[in-house]
């Protein structure tokens, strides 16, 4: 497989990746230059291929039961900077450059609820109506 440099992709890169019984590893999608984490979402072994193939990150959707591609129904992608593969090969951690919001609920990241002060606070108001953004 070659990744979307055109570069070879070693099979000791998926070795080092623990898939969970279903296939499944979760993945951390975080902005390359601000640090910002934008939001978590499943991977398969398909997924990871295609997104190193690409260039543009894919995920495994759970409710769907297929991979999609981030952004193709909102329009709003993730190209791939890095991939990083923690010490436990349990968790991947995405650096993406992310064109528009990344939350299917029209905000910047899906982490816009804090527990302050014993309960729940709303942190980052919509952005983006999400029928806007899906059409529905």
């Amino acid at each position: 497989m070659q990744d979307s440099d055109g570069k070879t992709v070693d099979s000791a890169v998926f070795d080092a990746i623990a898939f969970d019984a279903k296939g499944l590893v979760p993945a951390i999608a975080q902005q390359h230059d601000s640090g910002e984490v934008l939001m978590m979402a499943w991977m398969n072994r398909e997924a990871v291929e295609r997104t190193l193939a690409a260039g543009v990150v894919h995920y495994w959707s759970r409710s769907r039961n297929r991979i999609w591609r981030k952004g193709e129904s909102s329009g709003q992608t993730q190209t791939l900077k890095e991939l990083r593969v923690d010490c436990d090969g349990d968790t991947l951690l995405l650096l993406v450059d992310q064109e528009g919001l990344a939350c299917h609920t029209g905000r910047r990241n899906c982490f816009f609820t804090a527990v302050r002060d014993g309960g729940l606070e709303t942190i980052a108001e919509v952005e983006v109506d999400p029928r806007e953004l899906y059409g529905n």
